[in-house]
């Protein structure tokens, strides 16, 4: 039952307890990233499966790109089959037992193994960026059009505390198993487990409680479910001169995010390559930048209603540009602290409004749809921010603060494109869409 205060930020007929599975489930699933994609696995990855050969951040990079070549190739498709037969939940459910399965695999990933680990990376990878497409689609049913900001900043910013909470569950069983003097190949494949037994138990009030309140769209007749799915997006793609907005921000979204992902997979590469850090070091930088994260999500997404999506995002963007600047010419671990922690506050902030505008762009019969475009154009930068790092850090022989400074202008890009998103525009053609 709904309070009076409720209906403030809150659609029709929702709880805060169903808010707060909705939110949960960004807990659950970030020890996977925090754990697997930022902080421990990759470091692992470059440093103990591909034996610290030179092109072992490109093998990392390269397998993440094919995941999310894969999500590219498949999230619009299953978006559209989501709002046509109203299967989010049945749909996520299927992504969350992908996701721990492979995840809970790479426990086998050790020294040498590494077409083992890249085939679990890609698998893993892909079940995780499928699910987060498909519960970001629950947000515009949840909250009121005005209030999208605030209730995207809760889910974020518990995400980044269920990141901390992964991170430092392993950061106990490695600080205990370096006490034992075990190495990285003993203790990091038990921290994969960690992190799946994390993923399972949180994620289980998204499942008790949160509701599928989509109602199955008509549907085409004498098609089968996946030709009828990729029809309905080619009507999408048809029509997307009429969300200019959208599409515009799409693009922008794409240049900004392969920034952000180059950072998200390659920091404790980075912390490793360039500074010096070990595991530890490593595990305790990305802990404060997840408590930074957690803040500015939860900062930003109370005011950015009030402030607009697209000037919160401006400043974010700034941030960043200036994060990339000091980690580039950061000579001590003090700079270099500075630097992360205006990344956490800035990974927060625009990962939060990137959610709710994209929100608020989409037409309610084709909200999974839209949100797998928003995966669409966040998976590419994934691939594009990446590979460019590890191109650079390749061909440069390890130089890992000229691929952070030019996967950085990518930044500056986004900032250019977002200049030109009309945000009531945009709205006002979500709210008249002509596939009504």
């Amino acid at each position: 039952m709904t309070s009076k205060k409720e209906p403030q930020y809150l659609a029709e007929g929702v709880s805060r307890r169903e808010v707060w599975s909705w939110a949960m489930f960004d807990f659950a699933n970030s020890g996977y990233t925090t754990v697997v994609i930022t902080a421990i696995f990759n470091a692992y990855f470059v440093a103990v499966v591909a034996g610290n050969q030179d092109w072992g951040t490109f093998a990392w990079t390269a397998s993440l790109a094919v995941s999310y070549i894969l999500i590219m190739l498949t999230a619009p498709a299953l978006g559209a089959y989501a709002d046509a037969y109203a299967q989010k939940k049945r749909l996520l459910l299927l992504t969350t037992a992908g996701c721990m399965l492979f995840t809970a695999l790479l426990y086998f990933a050790g020294p040498g193994d590494l077409w083992l680990a890249i085939i679990l990376i890609i698998f893993s990878n892909f079940f995780f960026g499928s699910g987060e497409n498909l519960i970001a689609a629950f947000l515009p049913e949840l909250a009121q059009s005005r209030a999208l900001g605030k209730v995207s900043g809760w889910g974020w910013s518990l995400g980044y505390i269920g990141g901390l909470f992964s991170l430092a569950c392993s950061l106990a069983y490695v600080t205990w198993a370096q006490q034992q003097g075990q190495e990285a190949d003993h203790f990091v494949p038990v921290t994969m487990l960690i992190t799946t037994a994390i993923f399972a138990v949180a994620c289980v009030p998204t499942f008790l409680y949160l509701k599928e309140r989509a109602v199955p769209q008509p549907h085409l007749a004498g098609q089968d479910v996946i030709k009828e799915a990729f029809i309905r997006l080619g009507s999408t793609l048809k029509h997307v001169r009429h969300y200019q907005d959208l599409v515009r921000f799409l693009a922008c979204l794409v240049f900004y995010q392969a920034g952000i992902q180059a950072v998200i997979a390659l920091a404790a590469i980075y912390a490793q390559q360039a500074m010096g850090f070990n595991t530890s070091d490593t595990i305790w930088l990305i802990l404060l930048v997840n408590v930074t994260a957690a803040l500015g999500a939860f900062v930003f997404g109370n005011i950015q209603d009030k402030l607009g999506h697209v000037p919160t995002i401006v400043l974010t963007l700034i941030g960043w540009i200036i994060m990339i600047l000091l980690i580039w010419k950061a000579e001590n671990v003090v700079i270099f602290w500075l630097a992360a922690n205006i990344a956490g506050l800035c990974l927060g902030a625009s990962q939060s409004a990137g959610r709710a505008l994209v929100g608020l762009f989409s037409p309610s019969s084709r909200r999974a749809e839209f949100f797998g475009l928003w995966g669409l154009a966040v998976k590419l930068s994934s691939i594009l921010g990446p590979i460019t790092y590890g191109l650079v850090s390749w061909m440069s022989h390890g130089d890992h603060r000229l691929a952070m400074l030019i996967t950085g202008s990518y930044f500056v890009i986004g900032l250019a494109i977002l200049m030109g998103v009309n945000v009531p525009r945009g709205q006002e053609a979500a709210l008249h869409s002509p596939e009504k």
